[in-house]
C-alpha cells in the first residue's frame, strides 16, 4: 500500500494509526441493507439491485471529462475508508442523469440547464488548477486538488471568469455537490454506512418512538476517529451566498 493513499485514511486518535479501508465503514460494522431484501416487493427489489449490479455506461460525458468528474468527485466525497469492491460508482449515475436528461426539482433561472452547467463547470475547475498550479487538475496532488475546489465552495475562484459570467459559482457549487450527494446516498452500501433500515414498504416500521433500531437494523457502534492532516473537512467558512437565500435545492424556473 502506497504511503500516499495511507495518509488520506482517517486515524484512531488513541493510536495515531491510520484506519485501513472496509466494506462498511462507518458505525454499523457487519450490516447489510440488501440481507432485508425477502421484505421487499418485487419493484422495489429489482430498483434497489440495480443500483448494485447494473452501473450505467458513460454515455453523456466524453473519456476525458468523466475521468476528470471522478477526480473531483473524489474529493467531493471521498471514499478512502471503503475498500476498493464496495466505493460507490457516482459519476456513472451523474452522466445517466445527464444523458436521459432528467431534472430533479428546479433549475435557477440564471443557470443554463444541467447538461451545460456541468460541462461548463469542469471546464472552470480545470482552468482553476492551471491557473493555481499549472497543471490539469487530474494530474494534482490531492491536498492541491482540495485546495482548487475550496476557491468555488467559498465562491472565489480565481481563473475560468469567462465562465462564472455564465452561471454563479455557488449555484454551479451546489448542483456538484447535490448531485454527488444524492447518487451515494440512493446506494444501498451508503444506507450500511448510516444503518438505515431500507425501504418501509411494503413491511413499515414498527419502532416510532425513543429513536430505537427496528428489531432488523443493528445498533449504532460508535468509535472515536479523525479526519487525516491534510484533510479540509473540519475548516468551516462562509460559502457565498446572499442575504437569506438557503443553500440547498434549486428554486427558480426550470
Amino acid at each position: 500500500m502506497a504511503d500516499s493513499e495511507r495518509r488520506r485514511w482517517p486515524v484512531n486518535p488513541d493510536t495515531g494509526e491510520p484506519i485501513p479501508p472496509r466494506e462498511t465503514p462507518g458505525y454499523y460494522p457487519g450490516y447489510h441493507t440488501l440481507d432485508q431484501q425477502a421484505f421487499w416487493d418485487a419493484a422495489t427489489r429489482d430498483t434497489i439491485r440495480t443500483r448494485v449490479h447494473d452501473v450505467p455506461p458513460i454515455r453523456f460525458f466524453t473519456a476525458e471529462e468523466a475521468a476528470l468528474l471522478t477526480a473531483i468527485c473524489a474529493r467531493v466525497l471521498p471514499q478512502d475508508d471503503r475498500d476498493e469492491a464496495h466505493r460507490i460508482p457516482i459519476v456513472n449515475h451523474i452522466d445517466a442523469r445527464l444523458f436521459e436528461n432528467r431534472h430533479e426539482g428546479y433549475r435557477y433561472e440564471d443557470m443554463p440547464p444541467d447538461r451545460e452547467a456541468h460541462r461548463l463547470g469542469l471546464s472552470g475547475i480545470d482552468a482553476v488548477a492551471r491557473h493555481l498550479f499549472q497543471e490539469g487538475f487530474r494530474k494534482l496532488l490531492p491536498e492541491e486538488q482540495d485546495a482548487v475546489l475550496l476557491t468555488l465552495h467559498e465562491g472565489r475562484p480565481p481563473a475560468g471568469q469567462e465562465i462564472w459570467a455564465r452561471m454563479p459559482v455557488h449555484r454551479y457549487w451546489m448542483l456538484l455537490v447535490g448531485d454527488v450527494v444524492a447518487v451515494y446516498y440512493a446506494h444501498p452500501w451508503a444506507w450500511d454506512e448510516i444503518g438505515f433500515g431500507g425501504p418501509a414498504y411494503p413491511r413499515g416500521y414498527f419502532r416510532l418512538e425513543r429513536g430505537e433500531p427496528e428489531p432488523w437494523e443493528k445498533a449504532e457502534q460508535r468509535y472515536l476517529w479523525r479526519a487525516p492532516a491534510s484533510a479540509r473537512s473540519e475548516e468551516s467558512c462562509d460559502i457565498g451566498l446572499s442575504g437569506h437565500e438557503a443553500a440547498p435545492g434549486r428554486g427558480g424556473k426550470q
